[in-house]
């Protein structure tokens, strides 16, 4: 019992030591194992910059500059070789047009086996949370997790490039597909949202006689 309270009253004389009482105030620097870069020589976004005439971080682009490629291409961009990608590779892989607005201009050609895919792969990546009649009556609802409906007059009237982008990226809650999913595949979702969509708002006069037979009108 000895040995043990030595032991216990040396470990808080060390302690108290190294980390002094609580509460007590010192001008001594904090002694730092490993710093994580918490002050690194950087100019950070938002931030004062007694440099620049406005006093401000952030720069805007040079006057009649455009944008060559990203960050993540950058030994391509300063390459004299470089060629940007075209207007219909720019709709293809972000939903977006030459000059950065969502595009209601669909990339592939509209079929019955894209729609199916799409389908499939909605079932498979989407049909939990959104539910099977894209209406956000998914599995995960009782549970709190509210997910959109595609039915909303908002998505309804969404360009395709807006749906791929969420698709893609996210939204809220939502988390970004495009680890998961091929460009195509995406894609084929937004042409099977619109089937899904369409299944729920068509106008009557766009059945045929048969259709509408089937459904007793």
């Amino acid at each position: 019992m000895r040995i043990f309270l030595t032991i216990y009253v040396l470990v808080i004389a060390v302690t108290v030591s190294i980390l002094g009482f609580r509460g007590s105030l010192t001008e001594k620097e904090p002694v730092e194992v490993f710093n994580d870069m918490d002050r690194q020589a950087k100019y950070k976004p938002q931030a004062e910059n007694a440099f620049y005439a406005n006093g401000q971080n952030d720069r805007l682009p040079p006057k009649l500059t455009l944008s060559r490629g990203n960050a993540l291409s950058v030994k391509e961009v300063f390459n004299p070789d470089f060629k940007a990608i075209s207007s219909a590779e720019e709709l293809l892989l972000s939903g977006k047009d030459v000059n950065g607005d969502f595009s209601d201009t669909f990339p592939y050609p509209v079929d019955f086996e894209l729609m199916q895919y799409g389908q499939e792969s909605y079932n498979i990546f989407c049909m939990t949370c959104h539910g099977v009649a894209g209406d956000g009556n998914g599995v995960t609802k009782p549970y709190g997790i509210l997910a959109t409906s595609y039915h909303d007059e908002r998505l309804r009237t969404a360009p395709d490039g807006y749906i791929y982008d969420v698709i893609t990226n996210g939204k809220g809650l939502m988390y970004g597909l495009k680890d998961r999913l091929s460009v195509k595949q995406r894609w084929a979702i937004v042409l099977y949202l619109r089937a899904l969509q369409r299944s729920q708002n068509a106008p009557l006069e766009s059945l045929s006689t048969t259709e509408k037979s089937e459904l007793g009108l």
